[in-house]
């Protein structure tokens, strides 16, 4: 059985369901379940999913243990940028899931890292061995996984004090006035589609920086710093200022003009301390070939 505990501190009044699904990983529908089911607790008495709290207390979640569930060891080609005892970095292309989930299958990242490397940190559990963040399917880009807890529980500290240095570029659609700024909201699920999330005032804060690096007729390629850590953050900040990703199939618009598989989103720089030198780490990798080729026709 896993528990999660969730402040209640200053977040705004909503429904038990409605908040766990923007703090966890779960869809509402499993939230009700877990609240059927008296697992899901509130000031020390179990809660119904309907249930309006916030702005104090703490709900505690008991997840029940997955059962039957293993990742196999498949061998899909990685890109290794750096490896050492206890990290290893990798440049993930757009199209490969990071872990396993609702038809995904065994073409994940994790199936790979399985195959390819020896060890990895436990502490998320057979499904998720390593992972530490994750970055969309179609986002391509840097990402370091953990080989062991000890590196695991740093990293993830440092994902939480936000000391952890993510910067991704981006092709928008349009051409965004301002030569930089910061996006700052609350995102969660969207309510009319637990799929996506959107900019809600019962969301969790977002804050994402940007910089406008070139401009080119109807389009605009912007370096985005990442703040806090939310799914889909740039994304959806980038459609709420107007300019959405080249490519968004969920967020973008509908009519394209380049035919792409994916997003043009791409984790170019990622920097950390080492868990156990505390040497700052830098990695950078440039745009996928794809990407680079949309950059060219519009400079042309």
């Amino acid at each position: 059985m896993k528990t999660l505990k969730i402040d209640l501190t200053n977040t705004l009044k909503a429904r038990v369901d409605v908040i766990l699904a923007d703090k966890t990983e779960y869809t509402r529908s499993y939230i009700k379940k877990l609240c059927d089911e008296g697992l899901v607790i509130y000031n020390d008495k179990p809660v119904k999913c309907n249930k309006v709290v916030g702005e104090s207390g703490e709900l505690v979640v008991n997840v029940p243990d997955a059962v039957n569930l293993t990742a196999t060891p498949k061998d899909i080609p990685l890109d290794i940028v750096y490896q050492d005892d206890d990290v290893v970095v990798i440049n993930k292309p757009q199209g490969l899931t990071v872990h396993a989930g609702n038809g995904t299958g065994e073409d994940t990242l994790v199936n790979a890292l399985l195959y390819h490397i020896d060890n990895l940190s436990s502490i998320n559990g057979v499904i998720r061995p390593g992972i530490v963040h994750r970055i969309d399917k179609n986002t391509s880009g840097l990402l370091v996984v953990a080989k062991n807890d000890k590196a695991h529980l740093s990293l993830a500290k440092q994902l939480e004090d936000k000391t952890c240095r993510r910067i991704y570029v981006a092709l928008l659609e349009g051409v965004v006035k301002e030569d930089n700024g910061t996006i700052k909201t609350f995102i969660g699920r969207n309510v009319n589609d637990r799929t996506k999330m959107s900019v809600t005032k019962f969301g969790r804060e977002a804050i994402t920086d940007f910089k406008v690096l070139e401009r080119y007729q109807g389009y605009t390629l912007c370096e985005f710093s990442l703040r806090t850590g939310r799914t889909h953050q740039i994304r959806v900040h980038a459609k709420h200022i107007g300019h959405p990703v080249v490519g968004d199939k969920e967020y973008g618009f509908k009519n394209q003009k380049f035919k792409l598989e994916g997003q043009l989103l791409h984790a170019k720089s990622l920097g950390f301390i080492h868990p156990s030198t505390n040497k700052e780490m830098i990695f950078s990798c440039e745009l996928p070939d794809y990407f680079s080729q949309i950059i060219q026709k519009l400079k042309k």
